[in-house]
């Protein structure tokens, strides 16, 4: 599965954006997909996940009520739909495939990285 994430910018505290990522490979409908951020010299951390079949998501905490993970197999892509942002939000964004999981180990395929900047 080949990743490649698109749709970060610059946007105020507050604002919107949606991340997408398109999937390249016959096994996308079959991976879960997730997305994490990471800061300069931190870890990259967990985002939002959605099972192979859309049924399932999960948040993290820090997101949770704000952010939406969706998924269009017929065109092999995942999307994160970020509301009400905050400045903390800012990073570099990543996509990735394999399993349901909240840990970056879960994950195989990795998509390049799309950097998200909220301005307070």
């Amino acid at each position: 599965v080949q990743l490649q994430a698109s749709g970060g910018g610059l946007v105020q505290a507050g604002g919107s954006l949606r991340l997408s990522c398109a999937a390249s490979g016959r096994t996308f409908s079959t991976n879960a997909m997730g997305w994490f951020r990471q800061d300069p010299g931190k870890e990259r951390v967990f985002v939002a996940a959605i099972s192979w079949g859309g049924g399932s998501t999960l948040y993290a905490d820090s997101v949770k009520g704000r952010f939406t993970i969706s998924r269009d197999s017929a065109n092999n892509t995942v999307y994160l739909q970020m509301n009400s942002l905050k400045p903390e939000d800012t990073a570099v964004y990543y996509c990735a495939a394999w399993v349901y999981s909240r840990s970056v180990r879960g994950y195989n395929y990795w998509g390049q990285g799309t950097l998200v900047t909220v301005s307070s």
